[in-house]
């Protein structure tokens, strides 16, 4: 199986000259065998009260890349540590997805990525975008199984939470139509699921509803002015928050068939509002400030009022030291953002915005039950001042208190996202529970599973599980619990 750890090297199309690429060396470098591991070495205890699986996407490029290769490029690889009894257990899988199986039939890379011309890949999206969709984003739990998704839009794959077994793509009894972002929203409550589609040709925005039964409910195309970027959504209980964010693509290089973005300062930012099951017609927009946004803590109605926190980027554009143009590409990873809360008044139609925090952190949690209801806590990862996107710690966050914790995981020592996981029976939007999360040692190179008490996040780990191989960074995560585990013990 050929890996691309020893090849970081690649020509800068643009100049000509040799360019080392970041995101395949070091703790960024792929690996190239799935394994599993059972009876895993504990440093601490593993709670007896926390059971269920932790599980972390990822781009992990199966062959060497074509051109010139961003970190978003690479294969989904799903790696899981499921902890039941005191006892962990690893194990690690890429998605198989639709382009995986065609290269994997090939035994070579045969798409180019995000920075290369797509003319020549094989296939897209469903809005004709012709990049690899690898299903390497995010992970959602839904009806028994987890959802890999891709951040520009693609086809959602099921995933068996325990075995890491590609179930097929995800079709939702075969009432899904198009492709579907990062990011939907499950409402735990509910048992629904809220999603969005975007593209560059009209229209620009679908947004759509899984009910319970899992099927699509509701579709609607929400009108804007142009292509957009948004990356999330919110919902609360009664509506559905989505975003027009002045990060654009660049038409002109477009046409040319390069991939390049614009902050257009001159667009505010918007945030519609419409009812779960409204439509198109019946989106109310709120104007603020023009930033980006990658990703929402929640989002809950108080009065008259919705309420919007989220992870909040004031100046979405490559850093000042970034010279060549493979680093000023790379450079829009390192993110730069901070804790931001929006409140929409349904009745005035003022938008009211404040910065909760300064500090750089991004990928947020909160308690999956609580999702789309107000929230007293919050999780996020610390943003290192590299210049690549490291995580160097965690912060919790007391909305009531006014309070704000720390935990920074040691020089060399890199985390991924960190979602709260319950303890077996523990309140919805209690603190009494765990924040799980991967740590990667760059000294060592070697891996492990952290656990905290969310309560006492700045006492350290209650326990470090170590893995039998090396975790690449990655990103998103979620939590399985126990009791959502039986269905699919039992399927």
């Amino acid at each position: 199986m050929s890996s691309t750890s020893e090849q970081p090297v690649l020509v800068a199309a643009a100049t000509g000259e040799p360019e080392v690429n970041p995101y395949l060396m070091g703790v960024y470098a792929p690996v190239g065998e799935e394994i599993d591991a059972s009876d895993l070495e504990v440093i601490g205890k593993i709670p007896a009260d926390l059971n269920g699986v932790y599980l972390r996407n990822g781009p992990n490029p199966r062959f060497e890349p074509e051109g010139r290769y961003h970190w978003f490029d690479g294969d989904g690889m799903i790696h899981a540590v499921h902890l039941e009894n005191g006892k962990a257990r690893y194990r690690n899988r890429w998605v198989r997805t639709k382009a995986f199986e065609a290269e994997s039939e090939a035994g070579k890379a045969l798409w180019k990525g995000v920075m290369e011309s797509p003319k020549g890949n094989p296939f897209g999206n469903t809005h004709g975008l012709n990049v690899k969709d690898s299903a390497n984003t995010d992970l959602i739990f839904h009806r028994g199984k987890v959802l890999s998704t891709w951040y520009m839009c693609g086809t959602p794959y099921s995933v068996d939470p325990l075995s890491l077994e590609t179930l097929g793509a995800e079709d939702f009894l075969g009432t899904l139509v198009g492709d579907m972002m990062a990011h939907p929203k499950v409402d735990e409550r509910t048992g629904e699921m809220f999603w969005f589609d975007y593209g560059p040709r009209p229209p620009y925005l679908r947004y759509g509803v899984i009910s319970a039964d899992g099927k699509v409910a509701s579709t609607t195309e929400i009108e804007l002015p142009g292509p957009r970027l948004p990356h999330d959504m919110a919902i609360t209980e009664n509506y559905a928050v989505l975003m027009d964010l002045p990060l654009v693509q660049d038409m002109e290089a477009a046409r040319n068939g390069r991939h390049k973005l614009l902050f257009d300062r001159s667009l505010p930012s918007r945030f519609g509002v419409l009812p779960r099951y409204g439509h198109g017609s019946q989106i109310r927009w709120f104007e603020a400030s023009p930033c980006y946004i990658y990703h929402v803590v929640n989002s809950w109605e108080q009065g008259e009022e919705i309420v919007l926190d989220v992870c909040r980027v004031q100046r979405p554009q490559p850093r000042e030291d970034a010279r060549t143009p493979l680093a000023k590409m790379l450079s829009y990873l390192r993110l730069d953002a901070s804790l931001h809360r929006y409140r929409f008044n349904l009745r005035t139609g003022q938008c009211l915005e404040n910065q909760l925090d300064d500090d750089n952190t991004e990928f947020p949690s909160v308690d999956s039950r609580v999702v789309g209801g107000r929230n007293r806590f919050s999780y996020a990862v610390h943003i290192s001042p590299d210049s690549t996107l490291k995580f160097d710690g965690l912060v919790r966050y007391d909305d009531r208190a006014g309070a704000k914790t720390e935990y920074r995981f040691g020089p060399g020592r890199w985390g991924s996202e960190a979602p709260f996981a319950p303890r077996d029976g523990a309140a919805a939007d209690s603190d009494d529970g765990y924040l799980v999360t991967f740590v990667q040692d760059e000294r060592e190179g070697r891996s492990e599973l952290d656990v905290f008490d969310a309560a006492d996040l700045a006492a350290g780990p209650v326990a470090r599980v170590l893995l039998p191989q090396r975790v690449p960074l990655g990103f998103h995560a979620t939590w399985v619990r126990a009791d959502q585990l039986e269905p699919s013990r039992n399927r």
